[in-house]
């Protein structure tokens, strides 16, 4: 379904390069999806999550995120704008694909923690919320060093900030705003169902391991090797 999605927007697109730097990642990810499929499916919830962020993707790499044209298909539908109805000075298609990334993507996100590193109570929400803002910053990052490298029309058509300087800043506390919405709902639900949520959060934040390490670990192996090359 989403190969049948980006042939369709992969007709004709606003501007050519731009869709081409913005399907880089995409076809990367997708291919690795369907790689690990065999050897590590996600649930069906994961799966969904992702296809619908990919979706919205896919419209933004079609117009340039800068340029979808929201406002006219909800003055279409509503008779007025939802720019001027919300009193926005420019296209916000952007920010709100941020918030769908922590939105979205948290939850699978956090599967992979608990299903590949095994972590359990708080840090099976902390630290898929960590990911999800590290990436977003990586992301931001990533556009920078594109722009920089495509430079002229392409690279601003790319980096979009719309003439914001706090454009990387707002859209990083956007994915970070989506992420914890969606970790939150997910940590309502299992409060209501998972009958030993709170021993295992209280577990999760108890000391496994007394002794520090640092150089105390160091001396510890050295000691150990002594012992076995004696």
């Amino acid at each position: 379904m989403f190969a049948i999605w980006w042939i369709i927007l992969a007709i004709e697109p606003y501007d050519r390069a731009d869709w081409a730097l913005e399907n880089v990642l995409v076809v990367a990810f997708a291919a690795f999806l369907a790689l690990s499929f065999r050897s590590f499916p996600l649930s069906r919830v994961s799966y969904t999550l992702i296809f619908v962020f990919l979706l919205l993707h896919e419209i933004g790499a079609h117009y340039t995120y800068a340029k979808v044209p929201y406002d006219a298909w909800f003055q279409n539908l509503f008779g007025t704008g939802l720019n001027e109805m919300l009193g926005f000075e420019r296209n916000h298609f952007d920010r709100a694909i941020h918030f769908s990334y922590g939105l979205l993507l948290a939850y699978p996100i956090r599967e992979v923690f608990l299903r590949i590193a095994n972590v359990s109570g708080f840090w099976g929400y902390f630290l898929p919320l960590d990911v999800t803002m590290s990436t977003s910053m990586l992301f931001e990052l990533f556009e920078w060093v594109v722009a920089e490298t495509v430079g002229g029309d392409l690279g601003m058509a790319y980096l979009g900030t719309q003439g914001d300087i706090w454009d990387a800043h707002k859209d990083m506390a956007l994915a970070s705003l989506g992420a914890f919405t969606a970790l939150s709902i997910t940590a309502m639900i299992n409060i209501r169902l998972q009958r030993d949520f709170a021993r295992e959060w209280n577990d999760s934040l108890q000391v496994k391991h007394k002794q520090p390490l640092g150089e105390d670990e160091i001396r510890r192996m050295l000691d150990a090797n002594r012992k076995t090359d004696s």
